[in-house]
């Protein structure tokens, strides 16, 4: 498209917006008074201001029906992480057997790989992106140790190409083919949270499947942001935390995924609680386990309501719009925030890249921009012009412009403070 830098451009594009109303069913914070430039929803999304209702709906049943909330109320608890099937499902491209909630995400991925992580003497190792999230990186390696092998021999790590930002599909899955027989698992992030690249998770699903891998995604910063089709693809498992692109609340409970392929087997290796075992048979109390024959077979204990019922709430909102239409919005947001900060650059003097992929396939709701040596300063400055952003080492910011509660008024206001902040740390 072809953009133009002034806030008059930005408010006709908000004037056309189909999902500008969509912005004041959030809670923002406020800075001097004034609700802050919001950017962060890929640490944690703003609280959608129907979550209260679901949280004090909980509080009031258990104040007036205590036990009996459970089977009893507008929603019982029994049952309660059933009610997120259908719309998770929509959500990640599953069949709603395939969907469960529970736990927290390095939980989840925990649970996942007891059952998908099954070290042989020929097949043991693990093959990941370089420096994935840190959770992610202490769970596999001591998943291996449990097994009782040396994470240096079992952990392989994709690595960036010298001087390049972002990974390559194809030496992804020349990876893949080097490991070949001796992988086990092919476990990544399906959107890195530094850079915010997109990774081409059905080719490498394929590329994985080839050499009998089982394969898992971490989907923590693609649930509710980027197209996924976890069913068709062929994945094995996946998870995702539901505080960033869901809205659900910091530290909210979990999403998971398990293909319909592994359902139903009692010879699986997996953790396991009363809560995966045959709903009909539950409260007999029998000492066998009879799983449930679907993804909830995987659930160990009764739902943390209260954790869960924000996300429902969210859930709500997604149901009502679409996925298609948010990331539809998220697209031209995106753009035009990378636009916006090529203007800067423009009327500027200043070391900055941005190292998020600029091919629109291969980035989602963020763009990471990497500063030089004046780069704190001026995240410092951002923030106290309450312009929320993320810093990460050594010197990234990362911007998420989220489809339910960013304007392009916001980008444009955003680009007019980033001029300030650069100019003022140059002065220093």
């Amino acid at each position: 498209m072809n953009f133009t830098f002034t806030r008059a451009y930005a408010e006709n594009l908000d004037r056309k917006d189909p999902l500008k109303d969509y912005k004041q069913a959030f809670h923002f914070p406020k800075v001097d008074g004034k609700e802050v430039l919001y950017f962060t929803g890929n640490s944690l999304g703003l609280q959608p201001k129907i979550a209260r209702d679901y949280v004090d709906e909980i509080m009031d049943d258990w104040a007036n029906l205590a036990v009996e909330g459970h089977f009893s109320g507008s929603r019982p608890w029994w049952d309660y992480h059933e009610r997120f099937q259908d719309k998770l499902a929509a959500i990640v491209g599953a069949k709603p057997s395939e969907i469960t909630v529970m736990n927290t995400l390095t939980v989840n991925l925990h649970l996942m790989m007891v059952s998908f992580y099954r070290p042989t003497r020929n097949r043991f190792k693990i093959i990941c992106e370089e420096k994935a999230f840190p959770s992610d990186q202490y769970m596999m390696a001591s998943q291996v140790r449990h097994h009782g092998l040396n994470p240096e021999d079992c952990i392989v790590e994709v690595s960036k190409r010298p001087g390049e930002h972002f990974f390559r599909t194809e030496d992804i899955i020349e990876v893949i083919n080097q490991v070949g027989q001796e992988c086990a698992l092919v476990l990544l992030g399906g959107v890195n949270y530094y850079n915010g690249q997109v990774l081409d998770m059905a080719q490498i699903t394929d590329a994985s499947k080839a050499v009998g891998a089982m394969v898992g995604w971490d989907l923590a910063h693609a649930a509710g942001n980027v197209e996924l089709h976890l069913h068709k693809w062929g994945v094995d498992f996946a998870a995702w935390c539901s505080y960033k692109y869901l809205n659900s609340g910091p530290g909210s409970a979990s999403g998971c995924f398990i293909h319909e392929r592994h359902h139903g087997r009692k010879d699986i290796p997996r953790f396991e609680g009363w809560w995966g075992h045959s709903k009909e048979r539950r409260f007999l109390m029998e000492p066998d386990f009879q799983p449930e024959p679907d993804a909830n077979a995987w659930q160990i204990s009764n739902a943390s309501v209260l954790s869960m019922a924000p996300f429902l709430a969210s859930l709500e909102l997604f149901n009502e719009v679409g996925l298609p239409k948010l990331i539809a919005k998220r697209q031209q947001l995106v753009a035009y925030l990378e636009f916006v900060i090529d203007q800067v650059a423009g009327k500027v003097e200043a070391e900055f890249e941005i190292i998020t992929p600029k091919d629109p396939s291969q980035r989602a709701a963020q763009i990471s921009l990497l500063l030089g040596e004046n780069g704190k300063e001026i995240f410092d400055h951002l923030m106290r012009r309450g312009v929320i952003v993320d810093w990460r080492e050594p010197s990234v910011i990362r911007l998420a412009p989220v489809a339910f509660y960013t304007s392009f008024v916001d980008l444009y206001e955003f680009g007019e403070i980033l001029v300030e902040a650069i100019e003022l740390s140059a002065s220093n």
